[in-house]
């Protein structure tokens, strides 16, 4: 006799579930603020949205970043890129310092962690899914999120800036332009309006 094994169902497309797949900047920060009344670690949370908004970081490297990739001091960022991408050393702003400094005094130097669990480790992938969902299904309107959209969002956000391809290039860590030009395609500010009714 053969058993028969029942098939997991397949993953749907993400096009399928989502209509895009990055957050624009409004929404970037309705996350950050629904982080802040929700959760055991709002400040963490909140900290966790901002930076990988503004660095646009991997949810791996989120997840990854240590205290000593973090100098206060001199207001930088040392990030280290995964998927072969190259690393690099960012400015943080007065809010990403102000939000470091929080996480530092409520840290204690009991983890090497910047986003860490409460039991000292590194947050899970999987955390911070959960983190953003719950935080997407806060807002109003909710927001259907999951973490690399925040590096999507950045991407993005830059180029509507009006900064170069070469300089999102340079602060995503792509090694290949062609990676960045994806976020020229969604920009809707890329020029004059063609039609003027």
């Amino acid at each position: 006799m053969s058993e028969s094994r029942s098939v997991p169902p397949r993953k749907r497309p993400n096009r399928e579930v989502r209509g895009r797949e990055y957050l624009t900047s409004d929404e970037v920060e309705r996350l950050r603020r629904a982080c802040l009344v929700l959760g055991r670690h709002p400040e963490r949370d909140a900290a966790l949205v901002l930076l990988g908004f503004r660095h646009g970081l991997r949810v791996s490297e989120l997840c990854g970043l240590r205290w000593d990739q973090v100098d206060l001091v001199r207001k930088t960022l040392y990030i280290r890129r995964l998927k072969g991408s190259r690393n690099g050393t960012h400015d943080l702003g007065r809010s990403e310092v102000r939000a470091l400094m929080r996480l530092d005094r409520l840290n204690a130097g009991r983890s090497a962690w910047v986003f860490a669990s409460e039991r000292g480790g590194s947050l899970s992938r999987w955390a911070v899914d959960k983190i953003l969902r719950r935080a997407g299904a806060y807002c109003d309107p909710p927001i259907v999120v999951h973490a690399h959209m925040l590096r999507h969002a950045c991407g993005y956000h830059l180029i509507n800036d009006g900064y170069s391809t070469r300089r999102v290039q340079d602060h995503l860590g792509h090694r290949s332009i062609a990676h960045t030009e994806r976020y020229t395609e969604l920009a809707p500010d890329r020029g004059p309006k063609l039609f003027e009714d």
